[in-house]
């Protein structure tokens, strides 16, 4: 998770705070509730709450109103996601990550598996398109060149590593906050 702060002038004196975070996808909302209590006490005016895989996604600056898979390999998480118009329409999450494993094949069978879950489920027509239009892989896994060449491998598909791939989310963040402050109503 990544939070980002920033200040918006509401009435030409007084700055409100407004904060971005990312958070795992499927979390749940108690979850998003202790967020934005913690924030409030620190005297946060507004949060924005985003899926970890849509701020890469934002953060790698790939063309989203068209389907795309984001695998997000981090420390303790593997994320699989369908995004579809800029929104998370279906994913899967495995409480498994690098930290976890010596070898690299359990995060690519993991990530595989919820890929593979994803297109027999409710959306495999647009996992289809997703999948010719190749996977996005963030998180720091994805700075491991063979991890990439196995996720290619086992999904027969191109898999292409975010720029930047473990700050991707934190860019998305901030390119969100932008938003923010361009249209303060918003939040």
């Amino acid at each position: 998770m990544s939070a980002l702060l920033g200040a918006v002038v509401t009435d030409g004196r007084r700055e409100r705070l407004t904060a971005v975070v990312t958070t795992p996808v499927l979390c749940d909302d108690v979850h998003r509730e202790n967020v934005r209590t913690v924030l409030a006490e620190l005297g946060v005016a507004s949060v924005v709450l985003i899926d970890s895989v849509k701020a890469a996604a934002f953060g790698a600056r790939v063309d989203v109103t068209e389907p795309l898979l984001v695998v997000d390999l981090g420390a303790q998480l593997t994320e699989v996601a369908l995004v579809v118009g800029g929104a998370v329409v279906e994913a899967r999450r495995t409480v498994l990550g690098l930290d976890d494993v010596r070898t690299v094949f359990p995060i690519v069978e993991v990530a595989g598996e919820s890929l593979l879950e994803l297109l027999h489920g409710e959306h495999g027509a647009l996992v289809v398109d997703a999948l010719d239009r190749g996977v996005l892989l963030t998180g720091g896994g994805a700075l491991r060149p063979e991890i990439t060449y196995k996720l290619g491998q086992r999904l027969g598909a191109r898999v292409t590593p975010a720029p930047a791939p473990h700050t991707v989310a934190v860019r998305g963040a901030a390119a969100a906050l932008q938003a923010t402050h361009r249209h303060p109503t918003g939040t």
